[in-house]
């Protein structure tokens, strides 16, 4: 079962691509918080170009998600080396988790018919309540659906 809006988010803890370890919980009371969803940085039939193209609208509004005590994380499947190499690759100024476990993306995002997470984006208020679940992504306009939607739940 994946978690709905309304739901309590379940905290985890991941390895960040910069090394550091993420806690969900210790952003609580304290900012909202952003958990995008994908399968992998590198896939034959959607390579890492084609990915970032898919995250170029969020990184446009970055400052924004920001200044929306907002806190953003990109989760894959990836190890936390291929983490850094693309982050890096692509100057992505927001921290990329890795669950090569697949714990997280199992619990959030559901897994796709190859173990794959599916691709979505959950909003996460300051009290740990979902708030929002995008599941069918709008590449081009996803990141301002990201802003609007810190914003209606900004206190």
């Amino acid at each position: 079962m994946v978690l709905n809006e309304g739901d309590t988010a379940e905290s985890f803890e991941l390895s960040a691509h910069d090394g550091s370890t993420i806690r969900l919980d210790s952003f609580k009371n304290e900012k909202s918080v952003v958990l995008c969803f994908y399968p992998k940085n590198q896939l034959r039939f959607c390579p890492s170009k084609k990915v970032f193209d898919m995250a170029k609208s969020v990184i446009a509004v970055y400052p924004q998600i920001e200044s929306a005590d907002g806190a953003l994380f990109a989760i894959s499947v990836d190890d936390v080396e291929s983490q850094s190499k693309f982050v890096s690759e692509y100057s992505i100024p927001y921290t990329h988790l890795s669950d090569t476990e697949k714990k997280v993306c199992k619990t959030y995002a559901g897994l796709n018919m190859v173990g794959l997470p599916k691709r979505c984006t959950f909003i996460i208020d300051k009290q740990g309540v979902i708030q929002k679940v995008f599941r069918d992504i709008d590449v081009k306009s996803h990141g301002t659906q990201i802003v609007d939607s810190l914003n209606e739940i900004k206190v």
